[in-house]
């Protein structure tokens, strides 16, 4: 009998780690299946709540020119959405679809990921981690998928200056191979069904290079 208090006890025990592990398992699980589940439009805040203006185009120039590594550039837009830039363009790993304050790479690089067909949804130093706008961009961005050539990444003013109007959200593109241009559209909040119309408007494949990484 007491060998069987024992097993029992120890049996106890052994359930009671293993839903201890479980239970936290299940509840991303079902974060995943509800970001999965969710309309891209749900995320974020409505169109009509997003403050955004309409979009700004202007001929782009840069294309092909490369700086080495290391070589200040200075952009004359405030986020770039095409120019000269840095050769080494981000590549495997480095390739994300959000990046934070912590791990954003260089301003010339992230210009190179627009020549290859990149749409950037910048964010300037009033969105911060924790914040609504700040979860829906990493909500947003992670339910497109690499595949969808959509990041987010920080702008600040160090990076050259502000954005205009006071936005705090701007999203950017740099059409091609033909009549290429630069897009921007800037917004105060961050909206999924803005950025949704934004990515059918200005697809990966619409890019002075189109197909690279």
């Amino acid at each position: 009998m007491r060998a069987i208090a024992v097993f029992g006890a120890a049996a106890v025990v052994v359930i009671g780690l293993i839903l201890a592990a479980l239970v936290p398992f299940l509840k991303d699980r079902s974060a995943d299946k509800k970001l999965a589940d969710a309309d891209l439009a749900s995320l974020g805040v409505s169109e009509n709540a997003a403050g955004c203006r309409a979009p700004v185009t202007k001929d782009a120039t840069g294309s092909g020119q490369h700086e080495n590594p290391g070589t200040p550039i200075t952009y004359p837009d405030h986020p770039p959405a095409f120019g000269k830039h840095w050769g080494n363009f981000l590549y495997g790993s480095e390739i994300r679809t959000f990046y934070s304050r912590q791990d954003r790479p260089e301003l010339e690089r992230m210009v190179h990921s627009l020549e290859h067909g990149h749409t950037i949804v910048w964010y300037d130093d009033s969105i911060t981690a924790g914040d609504a706008d700040y979860e829906a961009l990493e909500q947003i961005t992670s339910k497109l998928g690499l595949d969808s050539y959509v990041m987010a990444a920080p702008y600040d003013k160090a990076d050259g200056g502000a954005f205009p109007d006071g936005a705090h959200v701007a999203i950017t593109h740099w059409t091609g191979p033909a009549d290429q241009k630069g897009v921007w559209q800037y917004c105060d909040k961050v909206s999924g069904s803005v950025i949704k119309s934004f990515v059918t408007e200005h697809p990966k494949e619409s890019a002075p290079e189109p197909g690279a990484a």
